[in-house]
């Protein structure tokens, strides 16, 4: 799988990314830990592989309408891809729905080993210390305020992520430790949800 993985990243690194928590970075890192798991719970790597290095293939902004949709764009546009490449036609339909799987937005369920190990990688980038990272860029691009000054943990109130950064935590980040499908990635989402936990600690001593 050498060769096209170099083919893959090649084409990701010289893709405009939807936003700067959407590049090719955090492509790699997503397929690093995609391989890692996939090793641990025998997933089929030929299908594991093309899924997660073109998984955001069809770079749609936070703000779009077509945000839900993004994943099967993502498919339909990678199925495009290896035909072009030349990539084995056997598992391209298992590749397309890992692709249209890893999405939260979508709320499609994976059917496959594949398809899970796919969105546990994906979703593994959105929480610990990197999850953080990158949910304070997407904040910024929006250009959201940090936190709601009567009530920044969301103790009394909804959260409303469109206009505090933070609220990000209690509408999705804090969520997805119970989703994990696989257990590799239950222990990894472990660690890194305890971080976001003594992350959100630290911060409420120093904003208090």
């Amino acid at each position: 799988m050498q060769k096209w993985t170099e083919i893959f990243s090649d084409y990701i690194h010289n893709l405009e990314s939807a936003d700067a928590a959407h590049d090719a970075s955090h492509v790699q890192r997503v397929a690093v830990n995609a391989i890692k798991f996939s090793k641990i719970e025998g997933a089929d790597l030929s299908i594991v592989i093309p899924a997660v290095w073109l998984h955001d293939c069809f770079t749609v902004s936070k703000k779009s309408e077509l945000r839900a949709q993004a994943s099967t764009l993502s498919a339909e546009k990678a199925e495009k891809l290896l035909a072009d490449w030349g990539y084995p036609q056997a598992n391209i339909e298992a590749i397309k729905h890992a692709i249209a799987a890893h999405s939260y937005s979508a709320n499609i369920k994976p059917e496959t080993l594949e398809a899970k190990v796919v969105q546990d990688a994906d979703r593994i980038d959105s929480i610990g210390a990197v999850g953080v990272a990158r949910m304070m860029m997407t904040g910024g691009k929006m250009d959201t305020t940090l936190y709601n000054e009567d009530d920044p943990f969301c103790i009394e109130r909804q959260p409303q992520d469109r206009q505090w950064t933070l609220d990000h935590f209690y509408s999705k980040l804090l969520k997805l430790n119970s989703g994990f499908h696989t257990k590799s990635a239950q222990i990894e989402a472990q660690r890194r949800h305890d971080y976001m936990l003594d992350f959100l600690k630290q911060l409420e001593s120093e904003i208090s």
